[in-house]
């Protein structure tokens, strides 16, 4: 928890006028006992009215002026912890954003978005009660030992035997249910993940008619989850009760001897009263104090997740080299390639053998570079490291001669446009996704995108929901690439970005961007020969391994695994074709 104080920033103030206010009003209350002993020894005893009256509007005024100190201090602290919630949740997301794809990978989405929730509102749970009673109630109860003290010498021995004993049941029972709510918190991650796969995966469930296999896989995770709760929560319910127990015990005692002093006449009936109201007040607070222990430590459970994520140190360093400044030096020497993969290898942690391996190829300015293979080939894969989404565990990657790890991120991928082979869109209209890319795009040259990307029928105006659940899933893909060439990028990759789209839809693009006067270098991933026989070399990759670059008609002829592809997808009237001229009528 003490790395996360710096997220008091902007609330230290308030931080420490919330307790400042909850000590005043336990002072306040502290001295009513008191009062009230003198009322019944010297007010009513000696049958004073005026004192009793005077006694009697002290009484209100204590209390008053308590009430107003509490409802301060919770306002202060209700502020308090929600500012310090809002920082942590700034910061956690922050923290998100520089994490890099394998990081994510491996620390898994469910995990991050319950970090981001339910654990930061326990942490804001656990400073909100911490602010208001983690110092009034050990002042009250210690307070109210010492109070007991100026009323009775003997009687007060009894407040200290009972003191330790609840402090050690408090403590046992903290001990034992802090690692539970870790192991709470973990197995809620477990049912945040299965509730966010079904929920996205929801067509594919019921495409398939496995509903009741995915309820029963949820049941038996919300079992799990629940009965270590209710596990925990037996721990956590034998708190009250003993603390009852105790404190009963106590005040049996206390009325016992009080009793004995009084008929002994060394007690006066004033002092009994304001003892059993101290002893009253100490059972009260343990009871606050114990609701407030199983508080703190799920916070503390939430605050150790969180400070995880906060001390994850990124998988990936961001480069020094300004980009810019690299392109500008480079800028008229066509001899430099845009893109070179220098022996390039790469394995996905925990991912066994290599994604790619032994990668080497050049890209010149302006060229089209058709990616192709069969599924899991590694296609998205090579793609992925040009901006830099995934490092080389081995070889390198340049971008106009220069290493992509050494060079700043943010200035790398902003000469990129990239569309993803999971088309993405963001609850707006069509001009806010346009702009995500570019937002100092005219709406001319938005408009100017979506006609490059067939979408000149769309209205920038036009609302999508979350997601873009209301466009069909070529509409989503061609927004996608209008995305895109709204950057202007130097470089284009086009992950498999017309898997939706016809021929001649797919066809009228790919001749769309080949006419953008900016003359981007493009890279089209594609399981479809169509898609990339117009390329300038096609890289066929098989199993991560480069089984061939060059040409449509070369591949024909002398690359088996790019004639296999060919052949499954190309067929003429008799079968299979043997035709591989670069003419044939499927891609013109």
């Amino acid at each position: 928890m003490r790395r996360l104080l710096k997220y008091f920033d902007g609330y230290k103030l308030t931080s420490l006028l919330g307790p400042f206010f909850k000590l005043l009003e336990a002072a306040f209350e502290l001295v009513i006992p008191i009062v009230v002993s003198l009322l019944i020894d010297k007010g009513i005893a000696a049958g004073d009215k005026a004192y009793c009256i005077k006694m009697v509007l002290i009484m209100i005024l204590l209390g008053f002026v308590g009430f107003m100190s509490s409802i301060i201090a919770q306002y202060f602290a209700a502020r308090s912890a929600i500012g310090f919630a809002g920082n942590v949740r700034l910061a956690l997301f922050k923290h998100m954003q520089t994490l890099s794809f394998s990081d994510m990978d491996r620390l898994g989405t469910g995990t991050l978005i319950t970090r981001m929730t339910s654990d930061v509102n326990q942490m804001q749970n656990g400073v909100n009660m911490a602010l208001r009673l983690l110092l009034r109630s050990p002042l009250i109860v210690f307070g109210a030992m010492i109070m007991a003290f100026t009323q009775d010498v003997h009687a007060a021995v009894i407040f200290v035997i009972v003191i330790p004993v609840l402090a050690i049941i408090v403590f046992a029972i903290i001990a034992v249910t802090i690692p539970g709510y870790k192991k709470v918190q973990a197995k809620l991650d477990r049912v945040l993940n299965l509730t966010r796969e079904n929920a996205n995966g929801v067509r594919v469930i019921r495409a398939f008619g496995n509903e009741e296999e995915e309820v029963e896989k949820f049941g038996e995770a919300n079992d799990t989850l629940r009965n270590l709760q209710n596990k925990i929560g037996r721990i956590s319910a034998y708190t009250n009760p003993l603390t009852y127990v105790v404190i009963n015990f106590a005040i049996m005692a206390l009325i016992y001897v009080c009793g004995v002093r009084v008929d002994n006449g060394k007690m006066s009936a004033g002092v009994t009263v304001a003892l059993y109201n101290y002893m009253s007040q100490i059972l009260v607070e343990l009871i606050k104090l114990a609701n407030l222990i199983i508080t703190i430590t799920k916070a503390l459970a939430s605050a150790n997740r969180v400070a995880d994520i906060l001390d994850t140190v990124p998988g990936m360093k961001d480069g020094e080299e300004s980009f810019v400044e690299l392109k500008e030096s480079v800028s008229g020497k066509s001899e430099i390639p845009v893109v070179e993969f220098d022996h390039a290898f790469i394995s996905y942690a925990g991912g066994g053998q290599g994604a790619l391996s032994d990668v080497t190829f050049k890209v010149r300015r302006g060229e089209t570079v058709g990616i192709i293979g069969g599924t899991g080939s590694g296609k998205s894969t090579l793609v992925n490291l040009i901006p830099r989404f995934y490092d080389v565990t081995g070889g390198a990657v340049r971008v106009n001669g220069y290493d992509v790890r050494d060079v700043k991120l943010s200035e790398l991928r902003r000469s990129i446009g990239i569309v993803m082979q999971k088309a993405v869109l963001f609850k707006g209209d069509v001009q806010s996704n346009l702009a995500f890319s570019n937002p100092d795009a005219t709406d001319d040259e938005m408009k100017e995108a979506l006609n490059d990307a067939q979408m000149g029928n769309f209205s920038l105006g036009r609302e999508i929901t979350q997601g873009g659940g209301n466009l069909s899933g070529g509409q989503k893909q061609r927004i996608s690439v209008a995305r895109a060439l709204v950057r202007k990028p130097e470089i284009l990759i086009l992950d498999d970005s017309s898997s939706a789209l016809d021929y001649a839809t797919d066809l009228a693009m790919r001749t769309a961007i080949k006419k953008l006067d900016y003359n981007p270098t493009t890279f089209i991933v594609s399981q479809r020969c169509a898609s990339v026989s117009h390329a300038d070399k096609i890289v066929v990759l098989d199993d991560g391994h480069v089984a061939g670059i060059g040409s449509h008609s070369e591949l024909l002829k002398t690359n088996e695994v790019y004639r296999e592809i060919y052949n499954s997808q190309v067929k003429s009237e008799e079968g299979v074709t043997d035709d591989y001229s670069e003419e044939s009528e499927v891609f013109e």
